[in-house]
């Protein structure tokens, strides 16, 4: 009966396509935690340069690290595979426009929905994830 079950919780999680995660920053506690040292380990180039260019960077660092952490608890459900934070990089199509995700070296693998939104003290990012090809 313990294999069985076993063998039937294997089977469910190989047979997973898509996952969900989010995340919620409270920005007060975020800024504490923003350092120098924080961001060299986080943020990409590109990163860096888009919560620059806001006259209210901490919004924009926040929301960035909220949506590594809504992206990364997502494919956590779906590969147990070690994941830096500067491989999930999160881009804007313009200044303050829609989000999009892109995953290095495994861009092609999955489809990524990602929303930020903010409010007050608070970030808070959701990101879907499916599995589109499972090479």
């Amino acid at each position: 009966m313990k294999n069985k079950l076993n063998n039937s919780v294997n089977e469910l999680g190989l047979s997973q396509q898509f996952a969900i995660g989010n995340d919620l920053i409270f920005l007060p506690d975020f800024q504490t935690s923003l350092t120098n040292l924080f961001k060299k380990k986080v943020y990409t180039d590109n990163e860096t340069a888009y919560c620059k260019s806001f006259d209210d960077s901490l919004l924009r660092y926040a929301s960035t690290w909220a949506a590594k952490e809504a992206v990364y608890k997502a494919l956590k459900q779906l590969s147990s595979a070690t994941l830096n934070w500067k491989k999930i990089e999160i881009l804007r199509e313009k200044a303050a426009g829609r989000p999009f995700v892109v995953i290095h070296p495994d861009e092609s693998k999955y489809q990524i929905s990602l929303t930020i939104s903010h409010d007050g003290d608070y970030v808070w990012a959701l990101a879907f994830i499916q599995i589109i090809n499972q090479a």
